[in-house]
């Protein structure tokens, strides 16, 4: 459901992806000086996103942070997170 909303090389958007997490998270402004404010919202509108690919993306996501090895506090923390930033995204009904 998700791969046809991504270009072909995913590196750049893996790389985006670390950068605005390790910003968020209280990193170095790398994403800002690269690429800007976030608007995460407005980077996202271009995509047609509901209810299931929401539900996609957040599954996947917190499959990412299961496998992790980070303290149980800060997986919380990110699985909170996702889930309120992908239903920010969504966009149609």
């Amino acid at each position: 459901m998700l791969r046809p909303l991504y270009p072909d090389d995913l590196a750049p958007g893996k790389r985006a992806l670390a950068l605005f997490l390790g910003q968020y998270w209280g990193g170095p402004p790398v994403y800002s000086e690269e690429k800007g404010h976030p608007r995460l919202r407005m980077r996202h509108f271009p995509f047609a996103i509901g209810e299931p690919e929401r539900d996609a993306w957040l599954a996947a996501m917190l499959a990412a942070v299961d496998e992790g090895d980070a303290p149980e506090v800060a997986k919380d923390a990110m699985r909170d997170y996702f889930a309120m930033a992908a239903t920010a995204m969504i966009n149609v009904p």
